[in-house]
């Protein structure tokens, strides 16, 4: 595993990338604000609106002749709506001082989310200079708790995918129609940038008094209180606010590719020289939390250690996270008004790109 208890910072190297624009997000290595063991800590997002990019260098892997596991956990205490929450296996040496969305990586594997419904487990396979993203789609929880990723690549190049130690997605790499080309534009419709939030719209109330009620005559004010008009639904709320989508003049239509006969190159699975794990994200919210990092070639080695880590904490986490809302639950009653809590405000940004971005796949970018 690639430790994160004290001392990280000497194992973890932070990238100067963005840091002249200030765009350049901050790390905490936390337990969180929620947590199953409070000494058991990873590395989390702190500032919102930021570009984070850290890796950490371990031993030289190649999983030539070997299956290759690569595992981590994932925590979003902040309500993500847009971001990322995944990491990159790199190969061969980088420097890590300047370690940005542009360095070659040979693995991107973790979840990804930005609106309601563009949401992912992003699986991409670098190879002879090309990304190769597998298409399936992967289930999985957009909550606040922690969730354990596992990929696993086989000699015979196939592939599992597991979500808290529970298979999610199997197949075989570069060869069936899992993988399609970067350049294939398979959303019908997309945002449609020119539609912006109305001013003044998140200030609508759902509800509003009765303004047709009238106070009983025989209100008792010291007994009941101060007599208040009933609230009823408010026609000008017409719910949380949705870009407008228009038709994507790009799209090609759901990809299908035929399956073929294995490859001729038997170590098309291969990774040899592995020896960076790094994280390089775009958050909205941040908050982010990533811990048990595990590169190895034993798949029941890392479900032991997931049940030595992820499974010893959560349920205690669940425990500590639903002590915690029903704590604000009742400060919320007590007030009669929702807590202003920055999780739920919403930030202004520009939604980036993020299907453009991974199609800016310049020759030899990403290699294996």
């Amino acid at each position: 595993m690639i430790p994160n208890e004290d001392g990280w910072e000497d194992r973890w190297i932070k990238s100067e990338w963005k840091k002249s624009e200030n765009m350049s997000g901050e790390w905490n290595h936390t337990a969180g604000k929620w947590s199953g063991d409070p000494h058991d800590k990873g590395i989390q997002t702190i500032q919102d609106l930021k570009y984070y990019a850290i890796s950490a260098e371990f031993p030289e892997f190649n999983n030539k002749d070997k299956t290759l596991v690569f595992q981590f956990s994932v925590k979003h205490e902040q309500k993500l709506n847009c971001g990322g929450g995944y990491m990159k296996l790199i190969n061969g040496t980088i420097n890590q001082q300047v370690f940005d969305s542009d360095t070659p990586y040979s693995i991107m594997f973790g979840p990804d989310i930005c609106g309601e419904t563009n949401k992912k487990v992003h699986v991409i396979l670098s190879r002879n200079g090309k990304n190769n993203q597998i298409k399936k789609e992967i289930s999985y929880n957009n909550d606040q708790l922690t969730h354990l990723y596992t990929l696993i690549i086989r000699p015979d190049a196939t592939y599992n995918i597991l979500i808290d130690n529970e298979q999610k997605q199997s197949g075989k790499s570069f060869v069936a129609g899992d993988v399609q080309p970067e350049d294939w534009e398979d959303r019908e419709f997309i945002p449609d940038v020119k539609d912006s939030k109305p001013e003044g719209y998140d200030n609508i109330p759902s509800e509003i008094p009765d303004q047709k009620a009238r106070k009983p005559e025989d209100w008792n004010s010291e007994e009941k209180g101060e007599w208040k008009a009933p609230m009823i639904p408010n026609p000008e709320y017409k719910g949380p606010w949705k870009q407008k989508k228009i038709k994507n003049p790009n799209y090609k239509g759901k990809w299908k590719a035929p399956m073929i006969d294995n490859p001729d190159d038997p170590h098309i699975y291969v990774y040899p020289n592995l020896r960076y794990v790094g994280i390089e994200l775009w958050q909205v919210r941040a908050g982010t939390l990533f811990d048990n990092i595990l590169v190895c070639d034993d798949p029941e080695y890392a479900k032991k250690v997931a049940e030595e880590t992820w499974g010893e904490i959560k349920y205690a986490e669940k425990a500590e996270f639903e002590k915690a809302e029903k704590l604000k639950k009742e400060e919320e009653n007590k007030l009669g008004t929702p807590l202003n809590d920055e999780d739920d405000e919403e930030p202004d940004y520009e939604e980036p790109d993020w299907e453009a971005k991974l199609k800016e796949d310049d020759e030899g970018k990403h290699y294996s």
